[in-house]
């Protein structure tokens, strides 16, 4: 019942800027925290941004701090990654993930997250 919709993705050079959404439907999208993940070529799936239930608190990884910045809009049930400062290393399918509960424990891992998209390619060329 669960979906997720990634868009945004793309082809781009270094040091562009790209905005990903998410739309989600048929759960409770504003009581429960929301994640973007990427997965690179041969690399593990990573969790890249998280913003709990809230929006008051938010997470992102050391590689892209200052550079992506996760938001929620949840009158639209939707979710944004706003990405500057594209890099090669940023390669990667982007997912979008929702988590059962309000909010993670420490830091966000791969087990709070139990609803996926499909994803969304990004591509970085140097």
């Amino acid at each position: 019942q669960v979906q997720l919709a990634e868009s945004g993705g793309g082809l781009v050079q270094a040091g562009d800027s790209l905005t990903l959404s998410c739309t989600a439907s048929g759960l409770s999208f504003s009581s429960v925290a929301m994640a973007w993940f990427r997965q690179a070529p041969g690399k593990e799936r990573e969790c890249v941004a998280a913003i709990i239930a809230g929006a008051t608190t938010t997470f992102h990884a050391v590689s892209v701090q200052g550079r992506f910045f996760i938001s929620r809009d949840n009158a639209k049930s939707t979710t944004a990654l706003q990405m500057t400062d594209l890099k090669p290393q940023d390669t990667g399918v982007y997912y979008c993930a929702a988590a059962k509960r309000s909010a993670w424990s420490g830091y966000p891992t791969y087990d709070d997250f139990d609803s996926w998209g499909q994803g969304t390619q990004v591509t970085v060329s140097s």
